[in-house]
């Protein structure tokens, strides 16, 4: 193979699809020489993309919200075929379909052999946890690409039992590298179970996966709040109640003509740090989200928190929110007796479980978040269509294996 197209971050507001090198099975020298790894990586698969997602968490970096340099690969949604496999890799073949969590994770740290794959000690020396073509995460390459690396294969990837099957639902399956496990361990850590009424805070595709979560766990009502009218007609699509946060009508008062009460049981938050804040013209509050769902949740509750929250974000109102320090009223929280789960989601953790609901028909997660298929040359339209407020979840198809809806 003679070059790879990926799609790279070129400014604020600005994506391209350009051609770089085919991948090798190496890891980038960074983490390699850091960490006291072989730059080898024989335990390593190159995968060709069936299909790769455009994430929110994406567009945090293309709005130049976050420290992303000019020349960051793009994508950490990544579902692909093998073509390619190093000597060590003992339990996959080519030609199997597989899903990759978007955590890279090694397998033999105390985080990883404890089940927190998201934050891995041994792949990213800035910090704990790593992700594919994401800013400040060890430099992988990211997968909005034709051909993607996948380090320690045989730990990471989530093998599909029957290679028809999977390309016949691969709609859905795209899911199981993200936003589906992100949505339900939002859902999972707060504390949702059958009968409890949840309210979650953003209608975009995490938020959308959170509610259809709650669902699948049993929860007697959901709620979702956000400010896109389209967005709350999707989450209505499935069967969510809904508020408008951009109302005069407070979020309690609106939460109470449905329950009858104006407090939930659990809640969680899928927007993160480009908050915005209650009622007509309130603009951006980073904080406005939490301090809203420990409102509105029951003393004794918890909240889930899979919304991205940074430790760098020059487009900040305020010096404080430049490096995530938020006004955050703890207080509140603690006096009620809240739990927070906050962090990356550990996707191995959930994708089996996700995966089996998809092909035994009992979870359509597709429908639920609109997956809207595109080509991979087509990723600039789509960035531009998701920051305007569609509610869609763009589906980049590199190789035209996907089947539209």
């Amino acid at each position: 193979m003679s070059g790879n197209r990926i799609v790279v971050y070129k400014g604020p507001g600005q994506v391209a699809v350009e051609t770089i090198d085919y991948p090798k099975l190496e890891v980038p020298e960074e983490v390699a020489s850091a960490m006291g790894m072989s730059r080898k990586a024989d335990h390593a698969v190159i995968l060709k993309c069936v299909s790769t997602n455009i994430c929110g968490s994406d567009q945090h970096m293309v709005r130049g919200r976050t420290t992303a340099p000019v020349g960051q690969t793009l994508g950490h949604e990544i579902t692909g075929e093998i073509v390619e496999k190093g000597s060590d890799v003992q339990f996959l073949e080519i030609g199997d379909i597989c899903s990759v969590p978007f955590n890279i994770a090694c397998g033999r740290c105390r985080n990883c052999r404890e089940g927190q794959t998201g934050v891995c000690l041994n792949v990213n020396p800035a910090r704990a946890g790593s992700a594919y073509g994401y800013v400040d995460m060890g430099g992988w390459l990211g997968g909005q690409a034709d051909y993607v690396m996948v380090p320690f294969a045989d730990f990471n990837l989530l093998k599909f039992p029957d290679r028809d099957a999977a390309l016949a639902k691969i709609r859905d399956l795209t899911m199981l590298s993200d936003i589906f496990p992100t949505g339900y361990h939002g859902a999972k850590t707060a504390g949702v179970t059958t009968g409890s009424t949840v309210y979650v805070a953003g209608a975009g595709p995490v938020g959308l996966a959170a509610a259809y979560s709650a669902q699948l766990l049993g929860a007697a009502v959901v709620i979702v709040g956000d400010l896109n009218a389209d967005r709350l007609r999707q989450a209505e699509s499935f069967g969510c109640a809904t508020v408008d946060v951009s109302a005069d009508a407070s979020l309690e008062d609106q939460v109470a003509e449905i329950l009858g009460t104006n407090e939930v049981d659990c809640a969680v938050d899928a927007v993160g740090f480009e908050a915005s804040g209650h009622g007509q013209g309130a603009g951006e509050q980073p904080a406005a989200v939490l301090n809203s769902i420990m409102g509105l949740t029951r003393a004794g509750g918890s909240l889930g928190i899979p919304g991205l929250y940074v430790t760098g974000d020059p487009g900040a109102a305020d010096a404080d929110a430049k490096e995530g320090t938020l006004k955050v009223r703890l207080g509140l929280g603690w006096a009620k007796s809240h739990s927070l789960a906050t962090g990356q989601c550990p996707v191995l953790k959930y994708n089996r479980g996700l995966m089996m609901s998809i092909l035994h028909d009992k979870a359509h997660i597709a429908d639920a978040v609109n997956a809207t298929v595109i080509t991979l040359d087509d990723a600039p339209r789509g960035y531009a269509e998701f920051d305007s407020g569609v509610a869609e979840k763009f589906v980049l198809d590199p190789h035209g294996m996907v089947p539209t809806a």
